[in-house]
């Protein structure tokens, strides 16, 4: 155990010399990203004093050592009520807002006495489990790492650290006649609607270009963050996924992510392909229940149950429409149509709120950032090739660890294209 706290107090101490080397030479970005700061000064997160503030945190429960002296059993209970915590201060968040919007209730405060004193039960019982989940499922998730290969030494490295905070928004930027991120800026967590669509149209119409502000589940940070939610998939595979972005942050694939948009495409579709491969596996190890309940359903639908009859429409495929509006915007794009691509998004926004996706703004920096996530076929890639080529070298490895450390040493898209020919 005293090793093992050595090493991690070795590598938050090298990640927050890192974030201070990083933070005192931000003046030396692009010229795009200088023009876009202009508008967000003031409005972006500080990573410096959360990193400092979490890996404090981090330090005290590395420390205690607790999950070691707790048997599977209980650290299996421990995770399934804090779940179930966060489970029910979300719906109750909601019933509180709901009292707050509702114009038939005259005193909000007074008709919302006993679910805030409800509510503050919860967060004083989720805090005191919080640390303790964050350490369970950091070792579990390490087991599940070490038996795939992807370790030195036995043990991850850097070691498997992630805190739940409220995770920063990011403002992307692309120019209007292309699909391609020229920005992205972390602004704080806290950013109401109002606000993101202001800084949208003031960056927008005053450099000419297509900017969108956006949430995000989990920064590559260390420790990384991870958003607060009820669902353990989606927790463990964020958690392995920006694991792997720490991973790759230290061989060449990581090193040039912001180089070309073809090398920050292979490094998110990595590290999804990592994050959800690893993910099932913890949660097929450790919480078998949840993973019979997380696979597809289908499978286990009769031909009559999953097939539909002649008169029902076929389901929407919304990963198929988004991959069809991509493919027409880029056509549109190439040639020089930008007024009418604009127009065509606006349409087909509407078309799949219609749908029951309530999409805020789909423009060229929606693509921009949402298509350089490309380990599922279609959706808003379109036809990148990068994706595909990176899926077909996970499906060529014979382990996601040979696939891991084939692709970390990768410098450019050609030298990926080489390799899965």
């Amino acid at each position: 155990m005293l090793a093992r706290l050595e090493r991690i107090l070795e590598w938050m101490l090298f990640f927050a010399i890192c974030v201070i080397l990083l933070a005192g030479s931000a003046s030396v970005v692009s010229d795009e990203v200088d023009r876009v700061r202009a508008y967000t000064r003031g409005l972006e997160f500080d990573y410096l004093t959360w990193t400092l503030q979490a890996s404090y945190l981090k330090f005290e429960q590395s420390a205690l050592g607790s999950p070691g002296y707790i048997d599977r059993v209980a650290r299996k209970q421990i995770v399934m009520e804090y779940l179930r915590l966060v489970d029910w201060i979300a719906q109750g968040e909601n019933q509180l807002n709901l009292i707050y919007t509702d114009p038939a209730v005259a005193d909000p405060e007074s008709a919302s006495v006993a679910l805030r004193a409800y509510l503050d039960r919860l967060y004083r019982r989720q805090s005191a489990l919080a640390p303790l989940t964050e350490s369970i499922l950091e070792a579990q998730v390490s087991a599940v790492l070490a038996e795939a290969g992807l370790t030195s030494g036995g043990e991850p490295i850097p070691p498997v650290l992630y805190h739940v905070t409220p995770v920063p928004m990011a403002l992307i930027v692309s120019p209007r006649d292309a699909i391609r991120q020229d920005a992205n800026i972390s602004l704080l967590a806290d950013l109401t609607v109002d606000q993101q669509a202001a800084l949208e149209t003031r960056v927008a119409s005053s450099l000419d270009v297509s900017a969108l502000v956006v949430p995000i589940g989990g920064v590559g940070v260390y420790p990384t963050m991870v958003q607060r939610t009820a669902s353990l998939s989606w927790t463990l595979d964020t958690i392995a996924h920006e694991w792997t972005h720490n991973y790759l942050g230290w061989h060449p694939l990581g090193m040039n992510y912001d180089t070309t948009p073809a090398l920050r495409t292979m490094n998110e579709t990595t590290a999804s392909i990592v994050g959800r491969e690893i993910g099932r596996a913890v949660l097929a190890r450790y919480y078998p229940e949840l993973a019979a309940r997380a696979a597809p359903t289908l499978g286990l639908l009769s031909l009559s149950e999953a097939s539909p009859g002649p008169d029902d429409p076929p389901p929407f495929d919304f990963r198929a429409e988004m991959h069809e509006t991509r493919l027409r915007v880029d056509e549109l794009l190439a040639d020089g149509r930008v007024d009418e691509a604009e127009a065509y998004m606006e349409q087909r926004r509407q078309f799949f709120w219609d749908h029951g996706y309530p999409i805020r703004k789909l423009n060229q920096a929606y693509f921009a950032f949402y298509g350089a996530y490309a380990d599922v076929p279609g959706g808003a890639a379109g036809e990148d090739p990068v994706g595909p080529a990176v899926r077909a070298l996970r499906e060529q490895s014979g382990s996601l660890a040979g696939f891991v450390h084939r692709i970390a040493w990768m410098s450019s898209f050609e030298a990926l294209q080489e390799a899965v020919k």
